[in-house]
């Protein structure tokens, strides 16, 4: 869930030194200027370019969106079934002459980067068979999936209006989204041909969250006041909020009108099975989502056992935790669920409640400084700020997420919170949940991957790699409590076993569903008795993984594999070992396949003789 890249002019500060010089140490790199890493770098250039030149979208998100890419500000990267075609053909083309740059010649970073790259394009070509869905994702649209949930926060949030060809491009990608609405109804309708529609319930969920956009008058939609409130706020002429308006009336709502109309007539004969074996090829995409998910060759059999047998480990140490605190009667998941009912650690579900929790959740990262320079020597310099979901995405939208800085500096990083219910976060709940999706989670690695000067542009807008980077974030997790945060907060170390239980479960139920043919109901009914958690919010989660298949089961694998390497480097060093330095290299190497990590932490033990 997390996209990123770009140049960041730090290069002259002691943070970004001092990253390119651990980079350097870590990965035995070869000097900058080699000619064999300028001509692999400029092969990488030329791929980005080609990329980014059919995505305005990321142009934007990256803060890239000037200078000669200034036209994309205009613009809404297209969702046509012809730009889906070409762009596989355009992946296939770079991933051949990636495989005619000589890899043999290259060690290091570069080799890293190679093979890093390489992994991302092969995985893509991997998804060539599928004529249906968004890669390894099967449906176009879907509570998860689609313009109508993230355009509104992207032009809201991310498209930045500074002066008046800012608002003016602003209205110009108000009219894009009709299009692009419009475009994906289309692969609606074609991939509904080939016999592939989302089941029932992720249609009537997708529909709920519609009928919430359009339900709003076009005056005070999101669409419309984002604009209104900033140009007014910028003190600039013209009539860009009655402008937007009439856009939305007349192009935006009718378009998803259409699109409404489109789901509508699939439902009736819509299937209820969860997952995506009866699919076309359903089976292999699964594998191919499996691959990318946790890249690694694991099969769904041995995710799954993963999965059972952590869980297994996880409910004993969760089971001791509770019996020490006097809660004996019940299973592990009877004393949670009861935990989580206990009105001393509820907000209350009111705008004055989720504020509390917005500021308690502030409230943590700002405490959590002072612990961090023993743990970290390289930290990002941009911020961190923790916001609400839009109302109008939460009904379907997972309980956290993170959005990267912009390169230039010009947005900090946000950690989104959702609070639909506040009931689902008890206060106990919270530190892990800031703690994964902030620092020293999610934000410490991927806006310090924007902050690196020496990291080529395709690796810091590259893949997701989920296991990397969502067990980085898991580890951060556990890390925290290694740090002491915990050591007067019994409960809050509940919550740190219940969300690494949590994660296992996701790998014991993401392959029940697509592998095993569980129903939707058996996978809540699984979730929900393991872990202790909220059912609403368990039904929620299984529906994500039934919209995007393997990703559920990066987190565990991604966490199982960090602590491993970390296991190794510990006895292997011995006395000379420092955290430190360890989170130094790990960080410092980017988000790639775990395999390469692996590779990157060993030229690492090895630079130090050990």
């Amino acid at each position: 869930m997390i996209d990123r890249r770009q140049f960041v002019t730090v290069a002259g500060s002691l943070v970004a030194a001092c990253v390119a010089s651990s980079l350097r140490r870590a990965l035995a790199t070869a000097p900058p200027a080699s000619e064999v890493t300028e001509r692999l770098d400029a092969l990488f250039d030329v791929f980005m370019d080609e990329r980014l030149t059919k995505n305005p979208d990321q142009l934007t998100v990256l803060g890239l969106d000037k200078g000669k890419y200034a036209w994309a500000r205009s613009k809404l990267t297209e969702a046509s079934l012809q730009w889906v075609r070409e762009s596989k053909q355009d992946n296939a083309s770079r991933l051949k002459r990636l495989r005619a740059f000589d890899r043999s010649t290259l060690s290091g970073a570069d080799l890293a980067n190679y093979d890093t790259v390489e992994f991302q394009m092969e995985t893509i070509a991997r998804t060539e068979p599928f004529e249906y869905g968004d890669g390894v994702r099967p449906y176009v649209v879907s509570q998860l999936t689609g313009a109508y949930q993230s355009i509104p926060t992207f032009l809201d949030r991310q498209h930045r209006i500074e002066n008046r060809e800012d608002a003016e491009a602003y209205l110009a990608r108000l009219r894009a989204f009709a299009v692009v609405l419009d475009q994906e109804t289309e692969r609606v309708r074609h991939d509904a041909g080939l016999k592939v529609a989302p089941p029932d319930f992720l249609i009537e969920r997708a529909l709920e969250q519609m009928r919430t956009l359009h339900s709003t008058e076009p005056a005070d939609s999101i669409l419309t006041t984002s604009i209104a409130k900033r140009t007014q706020k910028l003190g600039l002429q013209g009539s860009y909020g009655t402008d937007a308006a009439r856009i939305v009336t007349a192009e935006v709502y009718p378009a998803l009108e259409r699109q409404m109309q489109a789901l509508a007539e699939l439902r009736p004969g819509a299937a209820h099975e969860a997952g995506v074996g009866r699919l076309p090829q359903g089976e292999a995409l699964y594998h191919v989502a499996l691959r990318q998910g946790t890249t690694t060759a694991l099969s769904p059999d041995e995710v799954h056992r993963l999965g059972l047998e952590q869980a297994k480990e996880l409910d004993a140490r969760m089971d001791a935790l509770l019996r020490a605190q006097g809660k004996k009667s019940g299973t592990v998941s009877e004393r949670m669920q009861g935990l989580a009912r206990d009105p001393r650690y509820l907000y209350p579900d009111t705008d004055a409640g989720r504020q509390q929790i917005l500021d308690y959740c502030n409230g943590l990262v700002t405490a959590l400084q002072p612990r961090l320079p023993k743990y970290f020597h390289i930290r990002p310099k941009a911020a961190v700020e923790i916001r609400r979901v839009p109302a109008y995405t939460e009904a379907g939208a997972p309980g956290g997420y993170y959005q990267i800085p912009a390169l230039d500096g010009s947005r900090p990083g946000a950690f989104y919170i959702n609070l639909r219910d506040s009931s689902e976060w008890s206060r106990w709940k919270l530190p892990t949940l800031v703690y994964h999706e902030s620092e020293p989670g999610h934000h410490f690695q991927l806006a310090l991957v924007l902050e690196m000067p020496s990291l080529p542009l395709i690796r810091k807008a590259g893949g997701g790699f989920s296991a990397n980077t969502e067990g980085w974030a898991l580890y951060a997790e556990q890390l925290c409590d290694e740090m002491g945060l915990y050591e007067a907060d019994p409960l809050g170390r509940l919550g740190l076993l219940q969300s690494l239980l949590f994660r296992a479960a996701r790998c014991v139920v993401d392959t029940g569903l697509h592998a095993k043919g569980w129903s939707r109901e058996r996978a809540i009914d699984y979730m929900v008795s393991t872990t202790g958690e909220n059912g609403t919010a368990m039904s929620t989660e299984v529906e994500r993984y039934c919209t995007w298949p393997g990703q559920a089961c990066s987190y565990k694998v991604g966490h199982t594999r960090w602590l491993k390497l970390r296991a190794e480097a510990r006895r292997r060093l011995g006395a000379k070992f420092d955290i430190r330095d360890f989170h130094d290299v790990g960080l410092t190497a980017a988000p790639m396949p775990l395999s390469v990590l692996e590779r990157v932490v060993e030229d690492w033990l090895k630079s130090l003789r050990v």
